[in-house]
C-alpha cells in the first residue's frame, strides 16, 4: 500500500470545508496531519466565519485531528501567518495544503502565489464543479450546517441560524450563489460527515457589523453584514 502523503487542512468550520474534508479523508491519498484556521487576534473568532476558538477546537477534536491556529493581526497578514505556517509544517514533511474553494480563480491564484514559493502544493477536491453539484453532494453527505454570516444587502437576518437542507435553494434571492462562493453566506457545521459526534451551540444575538476590504487598486470597500454571536 502507498504511503500517504502528508498535509495539512484550511479549514474554515463551514460547510465547503466540511465536505472537502470528508471527501479528502473517503479517498485516503492524503495523510492530514492538522487542521489549519485562521484567528483575529482581537476577537478570538476565525476569519470571515467568525467562529469561536473554543468551538473550532470542538470541531476538530470530534473530527480527530489538532486544530493549528494562526493568529493574524495588524502587525501579521494573512500572508505573513500562512508563510510562518507552511514553514512550521513544511520542516514536518508536509509539501501539500487542502482547500474548500469551488471555482473562484483569484482566490486560488492568491494562495498559490504564497504557497508556491514556499514548496507547497495546493489541493482543492471540490474545484470545478458547479455549485449545483456541490450542494447535491453536500446534501448526500448527511453534513449539517447553519448559516452564521450573510452579506445583508443579498440575505437579510432571517437567514440567519437557517439550516442548509433539501429546501434551502428555493428560498435563496436570484443572483446568490447556491454555496455562497461569492461571500453571500457563510455556514458553522456540527454534526455529520467527517464529525465523530455533535457540536452543540447557540445562536445568542444577531449583529449587524461591517468589514472593509482593500482592493488591488487601493481603494476600500465597504460591505454590511448579519452576524450570528455564537457559543458552545
Amino acid at each position: 500500500m502507498a504511503q500517504r502523503k502528508k498535509a495539512v487542512f484550511n479549514w474554515s468550520g463551514g460547510k465547503d470545508s466540511a465536505l472537502a474534508l470528508l471527501t479528502i479523508l473517503q479517498e485516503a491519498e492524503f495523510e492530514v496531519v492538522s487542521l489549519l484556521t485562521t484567528i483575529d487576534e482581537k476577537t478570538a473568532t476565525s476569519s470571515i466565519h467568525d467562529i469561536p476558538l473554543n468551538l473550532l477546537r470542538q470541531q476538530a477534536d470530534s473530527i480527530g485531528i489538532p486544530l493549528y491556529p494562526v493568529t493574524l493581526s495588524k502587525e501579521k497578514s494573512y500572508t505573513e501567518g500562512m508563510t510562518e505556517a507552511a514553514t512550521h509544517f513544511k520542516d514536518q514533511g508536509v509539501k501539500h495544503f487542502i482547500f474548500g474553494d469551488i471555482f473562484l480563480s483569484d482566490v486560488r491564484a492568491y494562495r498559490e502565489k504564497i504557497l508556491h514559493p514556499l514548496g507547497i502544493t495546493l489541493v482543492e477536491p471540490l474545484w470545478g464543479k458547479t455549485s449545483k453539484q456541490v450542494m447535491a453532494d453536500f446534501l448526500q453527505s448527511g453534513i449539517k450546517t447553519k448559516i452564521i454570516l450573510t452579506q445583508a444587502d443579498q440575505l437579510d437576518e432571517n437567514f440567519i441560524g437557517r439550516e442548509i437542507d433539501g429546501d434551502f435553494a428555493r428560498s435563496l434571492p436570484s443572483g446568490v450563489d447556491l454555496c455562497g462562493e461569492k461571500g453571500e453566506y457563510h455556514t458553522f457545521s456540527y454534526d455529520g460527515g467527517p464529525f465523530k459526534n455533535r457540536i452543540d451551540f447557540t445562536i445568542t444575538k444577531v449583529n449587524l457589523i461591517s468589514h472593509e476590504f482593500k482592493l488591488d487598486d487601493g481603494s476600500v470597500k465597504h460591505h454590511e453584514y448579519w452576524q450570528a454571536v455564537i457559543s458552545g
